[in-house]
């Protein structure tokens, strides 16, 4: 049976470990000490690490990994890294034997430009793409590269767990609310979501319906997220731009 784990780092990262009680694969490890430690006490064996981007708080752990343990890291083909990598791209398939799982890559160009995330029918590794109710600030990448990324991860199978790498989700609907107010589904999210917080778990993984159902830069073709926008048009790149923008001064 496959764990996945979401470790805490930072003030909202999280570090996703997958296990079967035996073997691990971690994804993004901006911090090594909480992953050593919960390796540690679970006594499992660190197989691979799977990389979605270059900034330092997805991969700050993994060299301290690496002397800790060996084990193989995937990693963007699109950007440079430090440590001993394999590099991996859109259409590539990872195998990983150990914890009886394959995930394809996909290029995912927006938050940075080599950002990639791994996934199969039922999960979705998204690193800074895709967050609970919103998306990643656009460091490197366009407007038009992020809503296209976006736009892909559409079509994935609707039930599949979407693992985020930050604890966004409540601000992000609260900035949804001033978009879209009218929408049952983002009303009945906030609820759900603040009774998991307060109860101090995690509001993830989400999933692609969910997502679909209430996050604006999923749903730039409403037109009440529209209306509120402050966009020149109600084209969906006019829209996704206005949209991001409010959301970096929200």
């Amino acid at each position: 049976m496959l764990h996945i784990i979401p470790i805490p780092a930072f003030e909202d990262n999280y570090i996703w470990l997958l296990h079967n009680e035996k073997h691990a694969v971690v994804i993004d490890p901006g911090d090594a000490f909480p992953v050593i430690d919960f390796l540690q006490k679970n006594r499992l064996s660190l197989s691979a690490m799977l990389i979605t981007h270059h900034h330092n708080d997805h991969i700050g752990g993994v060299q301290q990994l690496l002397d800790y343990q060996s084990a193989p890291v995937y990693a963007p083909q699109y950007e440079s890294f430090a440590f001993k990598h394999i590099a991996v791209g859109e259409g590539n398939l990872v195998d990983l034997p150990e914890i009886e799982l394959q995930l394809h890559v996909m290029w995912l160009p927006g938050h940075t430009l080599g950002h990639i995330a791994f996934y199969n029918h039922d999960y979705l590794f998204c690193g800074d793409t895709l967050f609970g109710a919103g998306c990643g600030r656009l460091f490197e990448g366009t407007p038009a590269q992020m809503l296209h990324s976006l736009n892909r991860l559409k079509w994935l199978n609707s039930a599949t767990k979407v693992f985020c790498t930050h604890e966004y989700t409540t601000k992000n609907i609260a900035f949804a609310m001033s978009l879209e107010p009218n929408n049952q589904m983002l009303i009945n999210r906030q609820r759900q979501v603040q009774q998991l917080r307060e109860q101090g778990l995690p509001s993830l993984p989400t999933t692609i319906e969910l997502e679909l159902s209430t996050n604006p830069f999923l749903r730039c073709s409403q037109a009440e997220i529209w209306q509120n926008s402050q966009a020149v048009n109600n084209q969906e790149l006019s829209v996704f731009t206005a949209i991001r923008a409010l959301r970096n001064h929200y």
